[in-house]
This record gives C-alpha cells, sequence and structure tokens, in this order.
C-alpha cells in the first residue's frame, strides 16, 4: 500500500478525450438529508466532506439536480467555488423529487432544459463539463430526450453528454444521435448486472461510473479475506476491486463525513493480488 493518502494513487482517466482526472471521484448524493431529502443534519460537516475531497486530490464530483433536490448542487458551490481549474463537476437531470426516497423519471424536453438551466445556476457554471440523462423516461421518445440535450450541448452550456440506468439498446440509439462519453449504472462487488456494459465501455474508451459501488460490500466471504489480509475495510476492498475490474471504471464513493472521505481515498492505494481479484470477482 502507498503511504500518501491521496486519489492520485489510483491513476488517471480521459473523459471525453480531453478530461482527465484522477480514477478515484466523489459522489455528493450523500451530502443532503434522510432520503436524498432536504438539507444534511450537519450542514458544516458535508461542507468539510466537500472540502476533503478536493484535498486528497479527488479531481471529478459527480451530483444531480434532484439530489436534496437541489441541496447537493447548492453545497458543493459553498464548499468549493471558485472551483480548482482541475476540477471537473458532473451533473444530471431527469428526475424528479415527490417526496424523499420518491423519484420518478421526467425526460420531457422543457423540464431537460429547465433541469440544465437550474444547475448551471446553483453551480455557478457557465458550462457543465459532464452532463448525465439520469434515466430514459417510458412516457417520453429517447430521442426527444437526448435531442434537447444535445441543443444544449450545440448552444455551449455542456460539453461531454452521458447517460445513466441504460440498457445497451438505449447507449446505441443515444450513440446514434450524438457521442456518449460516459455510462452510470448500478454496479458493485453484489450486482454485476451490468457486466457486459463495462466491457463495452472499456472497448469503446466510455468512461463507466458505478452508483452504489459499495453497497454490500460486507456480504462476502473473499472480500472480508482480503480486507483481513490488508488491514482494510470491506468497502475499500471492493473500491480496490473496482479499480482493478476495468480501467474504464471510474468509482465514485459518497458520503457525507470528512473521515469516511479520508477511507474511501485510502482504497487507491490497496493493491489487489490476481488471486484476490479473480476471487471477488468469482464470488457474485
Amino acid at each position: 500500500m502507498r503511504s500518501e493518502l491521496s486519489a492520485a494513487n489510483a491513476g488517471t482517466i480521459d473523459v471525453g478525450g480531453d478530461l482527465t482526472v484522477a480514477r478515484l471521484g466523489f459522489g455528493a448524493m450523500r451530502v443532503t438529508g434522510p432520503g436524498i431529502w432536504g438539507s444534511p443534519p450537519d450542514p458544516e460537516q458535508a461542507l468539510a466532506a466537500l472540502r476533503r475531497v478536493v484535498e486528497l486530490g479527488v479531481t471529478l464530483i459527480d451530483t444531480a439536480d434532484s439530489y436534496g433536490p437541489e441541496v447537493s448542487e447548492n453545497l458543493i458551490a459553498q464548499a468549493l467555488y471558485p472551483y480548482p481549474d482541475n476540477l471537473v463537476i458532473a451533473t444530471k437531470g431527469g428526475l424528479t423529487r415527490p417526496g424523499p426516497g420518491r423519484w420518478e423519471p421526467d425526460g420531457r424536453p422543457e423540464h431537460l432544459r429547465a433541469a440544465c438551466e437550474g444547475s448551471l445556476r446553483r453551480l455557478r457554471l457557465d458550462q457543465v463539463p459532464l452532463y448525465q440523462f439520469h434515466r430514459p423516461d417510458p412516457k417520453v421518445p429517447l430521442a426527444e430526450s437526448i435531442g434537447a440535450l444535445i441543443d444544449l450541448k450545440n448552444a455551449g452550456k455542456i460539453r461531454h453528454l452521458g447517460v445513466s440506468n441504460v440498457t445497451e439498446h438505449q447507449l446505441r440509439q443515444a450513440q446514434t444521435m450524438t457521442a456518449i462519453v460516459s455510462v452510470q449504472n448500478r454496479y458493485n462487488g453484489a450486482d454485476r448486472s451490468s457486466d457486459s456494459m463495462v466491457d463495452l465501455c472499456e472497448q469503446e474508451m466510455i468512461t463507466f461510473l458505478p452508483w452504489a459501488p459499495i453497497s454490500q460490500a460486507d456480504k462476502s466471504p473473499a472480500v472480508a479475506d482480503a480486507a483481513r489480509r490488508h488491514g482494510a475495510t470491506p468497502r475499500q476492498i471492493i473500491l480496490a476491486w473496482l479499480l482493478a475490474r476495468s480501467p474504464a471504471i471510474l468509482p465514485i464513493p459518497g458520503t457525507g463525513s470528512p473521515e469516511h472521505v479520508e477511507e474511501n481515498v485510502a482504497a487507491a492505494s490497496i493493491e489487489l493480488s490476481s488471486e484476490e481479484i479473480n476471487a471477488i470477482t468469482g464470488s457474485a
């Protein structure tokens, strides 16, 4: 294990070919309140966590207008604006929030335009470096939703486009319309339903951002064994496994605690053996 605590130990990845970031990012969903709703119980702690992220060399922060809603984006700007030159803020639109723990898709072009404008305003950005369509809406043709985002990109309000919670068919449909530089699907040690998507992203040099990357990390005996050998937590081992799983993967673990930020970043220094990697891969 390398001694210096830094996300740089994970190496780098190029998002969209021109945004080079550390290959361990931060997901800013959990700086909000319970149910990803409202303000965090301790706003100062949430702000401290965001500042610690940047101090430890994380250069990509993933958020969404629906986190709070709006709370996560506001906190990011409050904590970090003016932003370091190397910081990439990725945000998403396409989900609405009727209440705590509730998420409803809205892929209407007018909603996506308003969502992007709101994110720009809250984050104090002239252009979103990476804007991701949060979830396809079964009530709206995917082409209409992606078309609205292309218009925003052509207007200079979005630099790169990504998609989230998609099938391969939906990704291919979006790719017929524009360049897609990232896919953000659920993926972790217990949920490998996007295995083929990870491989596809690696083949096509698309960044894969796994959401819920450390969920159920403590359920695997192979993970527990590796954690004992490395003197690490199961969550750290799963992050190290994700980094080893594919060079296309950019994990984005989230927390509202500065201490947990440090714990997550320490995973960038864990080097698993091929035997450990194979054991964890085969344990799902």
